[in-house]
């Protein structure tokens, strides 16, 4: 997409819901959206279904430079390919939730990872995305850098409410349990660990429905970036 650059990081742990706020902002804004998390998950999938360690660092990185995760921007949210499959839905299921935390926390894989998402956004300058470390490494100087937080056990309901939804079994003890060992992997870990990032807006969602998180986001965005949001004609799409 041509145009100024413009990047909002939206970062925050496991069940703040930041890939279905950022993807409602990304359109409230008439911007694109990248899921960085659906990058770690589809390398998890890979692990998974080459029988790799999700903790082998070197070995799961070539796996993942040999067949590097992909979207299709065609469609909204973009969907995620994988050696040309989409995987959009099997990378949400449970064995791939189960190990990501880990396959992310390999210094190899965040390496290649955020190369790849500063390609997709010097490819899509203007942008929304989401992630654990979008504001504090992969894009430090965005003009608006935002922290969703959320109790644990508003998470852990969140989450069983989305997969219920969706017609799969949830346990919220076990949802919670796994929250919590995802929010000390991602916050331990010594490569682009789960932070706040300077100067971050923090939010909390713990009483916000969907709505309202979306809302005090895009107020925000309008309040600190502007005229910035506007696209100029000549930077348009035909």
């Amino acid at each position: 997409m041509s145009g100024p650059g413009l990047v909002i990081t939206i970062d925050g742990p496991a069940g703040t819901g930041k890939s279905s706020v950022a993807h409602r902002l990304a359109q409230r804004l008439g911007l694109e959206f990248l899921d960085t998390g659906a990058m770690y998950r589809a390398a998890a999938l890979l692990a998974l279904e080459q029988e790799l360690s999700p903790d082998g660092g070197p070995v799961l990185a070539a796996a993942v430079e040999r067949t590097p995760p992909r979207f299709d921007w065609c469609s909204s949210p973009p969907r995620m390919m994988l050696g040309g499959r989409d995987v959009s839905e099997r990378i949400r299921e449970a064995d791939v939730t189960g190990i990501v935390s880990r396959v992310a926390a390999c210094l190899e894989v965040r390496r290649q990872m955020v190369v790849s998402q500063r390609a997709a956004a010097a490819a899509h300058p203007r942008l929304v995305t989401e992630g654990r470390d979008q504001g504090s490494v992969v894009f430090p100087d965005a003009p608006l850098r935002i922290y969703l937080d959320a109790a644990p056990h508003v998470r852990a309901r969140r989450r069983a409410e989305q997969l219920r939804a969706s017609g799969r079994p949830a346990s919220e003890r076990e949802i919670l349990q796994g929250i919590l060992e995802r929010d000390r992997i991602d916050s331990g870990r010594s490569e682009g660990p789960l932070r706040v990032p300077v100067g971050a807006e923090c939010v909390d969602t713990s009483e916000l429905d969907l709505d309202g998180v979306v809302e005090r986001l895009e107020a925000l965005a309008r309040a600190r970036l502007g005229e910035r949001l506007a696209v100029p004609a000549a930077a348009s799409r035909p």
